[in-house]
């Protein structure tokens, strides 16, 4: 457990998740923020905790907390949520995370300890924070109700009228939400334009540039991996393998014939939950890795370069600042980059139809100078702008002019 503090702040930090294993965005994101502001300041996380995560996972987050609390987090999907949502104004979302037991909890530690502020992860469990008189710092990974919109919107048409109903609850509560808190935060200037507040304070999403080191590129060998990453139980990355399987690959590889292009080229698929259907299309020249053991940085030093043509989702790519840090050329949609400032043609090639997507695939395989010029520049422009050490003094910033 990490020791006593002689400076700094006592902050209480409520959350839907257990930052750890660090399997998702979010759990990147929030691990390391509190590795860095532990430095300086007393940490205590009250979160709910998922079925999959262990007491070692939350013996590696006390390692970097003064103090963790856990919550079993409830089943989303069950009989009783349904009809819960159905029946009140609260969306879906706000229902399955409804907790008496949490805010129970939270309230025990706001008498026993003298906290300066709370720090809430995503607005849908701000419900479970009992009155205070203390300053409330928001963080919003996402404008949930816009991602909730795109999944409709690539949803089956008869079930898309009841999803959008809970799109309109969604809205609604994430917006007065904005407006009960003391700080809120959004990861990208795109959603700080949109959230309805002139004060919102942008804290990017970041990088650890020490553990996503730079690849020289000429140990790269004559091998060319195209990599796709992530985890298969969110629809946007479900959905970009598919538009990858079915639209972009046969192109690369018909665009290479054309052009007389022999290389050694392999489109290498990771993640955890690969859908069924989307295995029958591995090959020769597709793998899919089931039972994935390499760290992530190690995945990269592995990859020529990441294909990540994201349709839906919001937030900011973190395979995508990885990539970056790692020396891996990027090619990606104009989503992919929405929450970055990286410039398509400077850092990344982006692009939005299968025809064009595969030529930029192709260009960063067959044009070695473009390739080092985007990934020099990439690398540089993480470094300045996305190193997690940099972003936790941003957060710091927010805390104290909210004190």
């Amino acid at each position: 457990m990490k020791g006593e503090f002689s400076n700094g702040m006592k902050i209480l930090m409520v959350s839907s998740f257990l930052p750890y294993p660090l399997t998702s965005g979010g759990h990147i994101r929030l691990y390391n923020l509190i590795k860095n502001l532990s430095n300086r300041h007393n940490i205590t996380l009250i979160c709910e905790k998922r079925d999959y995560q262990t007491e070692e996972d939350v013996d590696e987050i006390k390692k970097i907390c003064t103090k963790v609390i856990t919550v079993r987090r409830k089943k989303q999907w069950s009989v009783s949520n349904i009809l819960k949502t159905g029946f009140s104004s609260d969306p879906f979302l706000l229902t399955g995370h409804k907790s008496e037991e949490m805010k129970s909890l939270i309230r025990d530690e706001l008498v026993k300890t003298s906290f300066d502020l709370i720090h809430v992860e995503t607005f849908y469990v701000l419900q479970n924070i009992p009155k205070t008189f203390l300053p409330v710092v928001l963080a919003e990974h996402n404008i949930e109700y816009l991602v909730y919109k795109k999944y409709s919107d690539l949803s089956l048409s008869f079930v898309r009228p009841f999803l959008y109903i809970d799109v309109v609850k969604i809205k609604r509560k994430e917006e007065a939400a904005w407006k009960k808190v003391d700080k809120l935060i959004a990861v990208s200037e795109v959603e700080k334009r949109l959230m309805k507040r002139r004060d919102v304070v942008l804290v990017p999403n970041g990088v650890d540039t020490k553990k996503f080191t730079f690849r020289n590129f000429e140990k790269i060998g004559n091998e060319r991996k195209v990599l796709f990453i992530g985890d298969f139980r969110w629809l946007q990355n479900r959905d970009a393998l598919e538009f990858i399987l079915k639209e972009i690959w046969p192109r690369v590889i018909k665009e290479l014939s054309e052009l007389n292009k022999k290389i050694d080229l392999k489109l290498w698929v990771v993640g955890k939950n690969i859908p069924d259907n989307l295995k029958k299309y591995e090959s020769k020249d597709i793998i899919f890795e089931k039972n994935q053991k390499l760290e992530t940085p190690e995945i990269f030093r592995r990859s020529y370069l990441l294909l990540a043509p994201l349709r839906a989702g919001g937030g900011t790519s973190y395979k995508i600042l990885e990539a970056m840090s790692s020396g891996v050329g990027v090619v990606t949609t104009s989503l992919g980059i929405e929450g970055l400032s990286a410039k398509n043609g400077t850092h990344v090639l982006a692009s939005e139809s299968s025809i064009d997507l595969a030529n930029c695939v192709v260009n960063l395989l067959t044009d070695s100078s473009l390739y080092r010029k985007l990934t020099h520049n990439a690398r540089n422009f993480v470094e300045e702008n996305y190193d997690w050490e940099k972003i936790s003094v941003k957060l710091e910033k927010v805390y104290m002019s909210s004190l």
